[in-house]
């Protein structure tokens, strides 16, 4: 159990995560403004701990995700930490992974209303504490994507679950370029549901606050109806019959190929944009984006996501993402494979090898 100061919206078990209340709704409040609410362990300890106390509180009826500041609600994961545990041989780099995970599958299923503030920056861990849930809000300032091939890692937190789902082949182009959506184009790939003004998302929090704990999804649903706006044309939609053309390959050299042959602004920007990125991230990123396609549910997913992911820190191109990224910030990764050429299916094939345990031992795929 936690402490009663959290009813009161007093920070319990991390100062990085408010807890509080507005009627019958409990507010998780990301905490981490200047670093733009970048999660870290203690902070998946204290809302995993927080939506399993709220389950049982009868007082509370939906549970609000939203982010302190006006930059963003979450840039993902705080990969500095994942960067010096990593390089230092930490047994426990692979803590803070081993903890997200179960907590993106907990809010995929989680049985009150879950509601996501996806108000500007909304990247990487921040899709997988908001697209999981049942209520999705994008605002117009909103900014969301995977961008991890520019680091030298893949989506994760259970992207590779979401990302086939969307429309044609939108979720590989998400994966391969890392490419940034608007509210549109979040709502056109089905990572969220609805735009609300920023303006009016603290009246969104009050109205929701204000109904009984037990009104149930489809009440809440009608709230956040009261105050959504059209979204506007999506540039994703606009360019599907080109996505579907050029991402529909299971080989990222024919993906490049195939918009080589395109005219346009929109396949010559996603074609230099994977030219950049880590030639083994691109390839992993198709291999598990493929096989999250015919995977049974999220748990596989998450578990294949788990296995890659303990890989990646046993190879270069992670660290040097990272150090080109938020180290030494020169954008000018050296990648190693430098080419895609040089990338076989062997040394992917070690990515998915599954040999790290489980994240659900007691689950059935």
């Amino acid at each position: 159990m936690m402490p009663e100061d959290s009813v009161r919206g007093v920070a319990t078990m991390s100062d990085e995560v408010i807890l509080d209340r507005a009627g019958s709704a409990a507010v998780i409040r990301l905490n981490r403004p200047k670093a733009l609410n970048s999660i870290n362990l203690p902070m998946v300890r204290t809302i995993h701990t927080a939506l399993a106390q709220y389950l049982d509180d009868p007082a509370v009826g939906a549970v609000i995700l939203q982010g302190e500041g006006e930059r963003g609600l979450c840039a993902g994961g705080d990969i500095r930490v994942l960067y010096d545990m990593g390089k230092a041989g930490d047994p426990e780099a692979t803590r803070f992974w081993r903890e997200e995970f179960p907590l993106n599958y907990a809010i995929s299923h989680y049985r009150k209303p879950y509601i996501a503030l996806m108000d500007g920056i909304t990247m990487g861990g921040g899709v997988g504490l908001s697209s999981h849930g049942r209520h999705r809000i994008v605002t117009e300032r909103t900014r969301l994507a995977m961008p991890e091939t520019g680091i030298g890692y893949f989506p994760d937190v259970g992207a590779t679950w979401l990302l086939p789902k969307a429309p044609g082949e939108v979720g590989t182009w998400i994966g391969l370029t890392g490419g940034e959506m608007d509210a549109a184009d979040a709502i056109h790939a089905g990572l969220a549901d609805a735009l609300v003004p920023s303006e009016r998302l603290s009246e969104l929090v009050e109205a929701i606050g204000a109904l009984e704990a037990d009104a149930g999804d489809e009440a809440v649903g009608k709230v956040i109806s009261r105050f959504a706006v059209r979204p506007g044309a999506s540039k994703l939609q606009a360019n599907q019959a080109t996505i579907d053309r050029c991402f529909g390959f299971d080989r990222v050299e024919d993906i490049l190929e195939a918009l080589a042959r395109e005219e346009g602004e929109f396949a010559a920007a996603a074609r230099e944009t994977m030219l950049k990125r880590s030639p083994t991230s691109l390839k992993l990123t198709l291999r598990l984006l493929r096989a999250g396609r015919e995977s049974s549910g999220l748990v596989e997913c998450l578990e294949r996501e788990f296995g890659a992911g303990v890989e990646i820190l046993r190879n270069h191109d992670f660290y040097e993402g990272v150090r080109a990224a938020i180290i030494d910030k020169d954008r000018n990764p050296q990648w190693s494979p430098a080419t895609l050429d040089e990338v076989t299916a062997e040394s992917i094939d070690r990515y998915l090898g599954g040999r790290h345990g489980s994240l659900f031992p007691d689950h059935r795929l």
